[in-house]
C-alpha cells in the first residue's frame, strides 16, 4: 500500500518530468523569433542570430534616418542593393516607407545586425528571425527532469519506511 505522500509526490514528480520532457522535444532544431521593438532616439538595437545554413530571416524597419551595419559568417548573409558586407549604410526618410531585409543564411554562423538611431523620431523594427537552439537549453531540461526523478526518489521513501516525526 503507498501512503498518501508517496502517491503525491509520484504525481508531481511525474508532471515534472512530463514539463522537462516537453520542452527538452521544443529546444530540438531551430526557434522562430517574432521582433516588434522600438528603438528611442540616438539609442541603438543589436541582434546576434546564430543560424543553420539556409535559414530565412526577415526584418523592417520604419523610421526618419538610421545607420544599419551588418556582419555575417563568411559569405552568408545575401542582402542585395545594401552596399559592401561590414559597412555602415545610412538611411533616411524611411518613417513611411521601411527598409525591408530578406535574407537567408547560406553557411552556418552569426549574423550580427547593429542599429542606430540618428533622426529625430522613434525607430519601429519588426522582423521574424529564425535561430538555432542555445545549447544550455538542453542541461536545463535534463536538470528539470533529473529533479523530477529525485522527487520520485524520495517520495518512495515514504512507502518504505517512515522516518521520525512523520
Amino acid at each position: 500500500m503507498l501512503s498518501k505522500r508517496t502517491i503525491i509526490g509520484m504525481i508531481v514528480g511525474t508532471a515534472i518530468i512530463a514539463i522537462g520532457g516537453y520542452s527538452l522535444i521544443t529546444h530540438i532544431g531551430t526557434i522562430t523569433i517574432y521582433e516588434d521593438y522600438i528603438v528611442g532616439v540616438g539609442d541603438s538595437a543589436s541582434y546576434t542570430i546564430p543560424a543553420p545554413n539556409h535559414s530565412p530571416q526577415h526584418l523592417e524597419i520604419f523610421g526618419d534616418s538610421f545607420d544599419l551595419k551588418l556582419q555575417s559568417p563568411s559569405t552568408g548573409l545575401q542582402i542585395p542593393s545594401l552596399g559592401s558586407e561590414n559597412s555602415v549604410d545610412s538611411f533616411k526618410g524611411r518613417s513611411i516607407d521601411p527598409l525591408k531585409l530578406d535574407w537567408v543564411h547560406i553557411q552556418d554562423g552569426e549574423t550580427r545586425i547593429h542599429i542606430q538611431n540618428t533622426g529625430e523620431s522613434e525607430l519601429h523594427i519588426i522582423g521574424e528571425l529564425i535561430r538555432s537552439s542555445d545549447p544550455i537549453w538542453f542541461t536545463f531540461d535534463l536538470m528539470v527532469i533529473t529533479s523530477g526523478m529525485v522527487i520520485i526518489g524520495f517520495s518512495m521513501g515514504f512507502t518504505l519506511r517512515k522516518p521520525k516525526g512523520f
